[in-house]
């Protein structure tokens, strides 16, 4: 809270998208089709259909019979516990044969997938990316009112310009769904084939899902979900804009902003782990965690926190938001630094208690991810905690804007890869990498929105002159 300043007068800024950053936004946008079309290009010379030099695991199969191969692998890799009576398929593994130190083996029996399959996947992961930021975005807005917080306000426009990208976002990740849900989803496929018990193929645990786990499901939650967010959105947006033209200390709109906002946080935070099950847990359909839900929302939650220290210095840079001292840097600083570390922690959180269980369904994950994505999977621990966490550590790089944005760049890259990380592993199986289509893309749609974002903060007064806390904010004194 303030330290009892004086009343001073807060002027309006207007902030102009220039030509310099539209053109930076254009060229982030040909870049990534320029990477994209490279990565489509090359598609044609990749081959899923080859045996696996190491295990790995998608689903896991009872039992491995002629009749479940021709019939059930004709759209999915088929997954097999490797064990000591199998063992002639685990010399096929390259040394992952069975040990009762580690646990049962799993190996993984890819089948072909077209290349339209890389297309959808990565539209998946883009689309999932950035309206999961948005979703954030309005969550760090609505924490603000309901924890009746004075210091942010300041900077308020900037996540109320980041959730106006909530229907892009949705509207990438439907099209991947609609078009790509038979390729990336293997129990998509196995609905379709509508086995009974005791018929080959037959997946007990893929059909006791099933009432959850279905087609109708997959597109009828999200698109609820996320029409409820993005109208409580809306009407935080309205409430805003009408605080803006409302008479000087009229806080009425203030008050009605902290009801819905306690509305749109309690909703958010119990519902949003749904959209995470079906989009991104059920690629890999056979596992599941009970702290999934909360981890991807960390990864999105600290990537929106970056994205707004970013356009907060970047306007600092550009002679906007004179109101914003050190003191509002500082602050997106440890918050960044804080989420980081608690990234960090449910990181290892998930991974050690899976491999301290040694519970072959729950390894069938980490055992593909490690043993096969090695070095995407200690990257992503590399540019996801160990470069933020030093880059961050000391006081005066929280402060300084230069070093937020080298540290946010990173970061935000790297949360990227982790969403990546959990998506294409589970389609594909082994062999996959982070290349120019996967860059390109992401590129792509960081264009435009940059484009969108900073499009809709033209279009309002950058300063919330009118809002109770503001002259609170523009006194922000943490006491030292």
């Amino acid at each position: 809270m303030g330290h009892g300043h004086n009343h001073i007068e807060v002027k309006q800024e207007q902030f102009v998208f220039s030509t310099k950053a539209k053109r930076f936004s254009i060229i982030l946008m040909i870049v990534g089709l320029v990477f994209a079309g490279i990565g489509i290009f090359t598609l044609g010379g990749l081959d899923n259909s080859h045996p696996p030099e190491s295990s790995n695991v998608n689903h896991e199969t009872e039992s491995l019979t002629a009749q479940h191969h021709t019939k059930h692998e004709q759209n999915s890799g088929t997954l097999v516990s490797q064990t000591k009576e199998n063992h002639s398929i685990g010399e096929e593994s390259h040394g992952n044969e069975p040990n009762e130190d580690f646990g049962p083996r799993m190996v993984f029996r890819p089948s072909e997938k077209p290349a339209s399959t890389h297309i959808w996947a990565n539209l998946l992961i883009v689309g999932y990316f950035f309206l999961m930021i948005s979703l954030a975005s309005v969550m760090w807005y609505t924490i603000q009112y309901v924890a009746n917080s004075g210091w942010s306000v300041a900077i308020k426009r900037v996540p109320e310009a980041m959730m106006t990208f909530i229907p892009i976002g949705f509207i990438v990740l439907m099209i991947a769904l609609y078009f790509g849900k038979n390729e990336i989803y293997h129990w998509v496929h196995y609905e379709h084939l509508g086995l009974k018990p005791g018929e080959a193929g037959y997946d007990k645990i893929l059909a006791g899902k099933s009432g959850f786990l279905n087609t109708t499901m997959l597109f009828a939650f999200p698109t609820v979900l996320v029409s409820i967010y993005y109208l409580l959105m809306r009407k935080l947006r309205s409430l805003s804009v009408q605080e803006d033209s409302a008479a000087k200390g009229d806080a009425s709109f203030f008050k009605r902003g902290i009801r819905f906002s306690a509305v749109y946080t309690v909703l958010f935070g119990f519902t949003m782990s749904v959209l995470v099950w079906f989009v991104v847990m059920s690629v890999d359909a056979h596992w599941y965690s009970t702290i999934f839900g909360v981890y991807n929302f960390i990864t999105h939650w600290v990537t929106s926190i970056t994205i707004i220290a970013f356009i907060v210095a970047y306007l600092k840079k550009e002679g906007y938001l004179g109101v914003v001292s050190n003191e509002h840097m500082h602050d997106l600083g440890k918050f960044m630094f804080a989420f980081t570390v608690f990234w960090a922690y449910l990181w290892w959180s998930q991974y050690l208690l899976i491999w301290y269980a040694q519970i072959p369904e729950e390894m069938s994950y980490y055992q593909l991810r490690f043993e096969d994505y090695k070095f995407n999977f200690l990257l992503n621990f590399l540019v996801c905690f160990v470069i933020p966490f030093l880059g961050l550590l000391m006081r005066s790089a929280k402060r300084n804007r230069y070093v937020l944005g080298i540290i946010g760049s990173i970061m935000i890259l790297g949360h990227y890869h982790d969403v990546w990380l959990m998506v294409f592993p589970g389609i594909f199986g082994p062999g996959m990498q982070f290349g120019f289509l996967e860059l390109g893309i992401f590129l792509l749609f960081a264009g435009i929105f940059i484009f969108w974002v900073f499009t809709a903060l033209s279009k309002r007064g950058l300063i919330a002159t009118n809002h109770p806390y503001i002259e609170e904010s523009v006194n922000h004194d943490v006491g030292v």
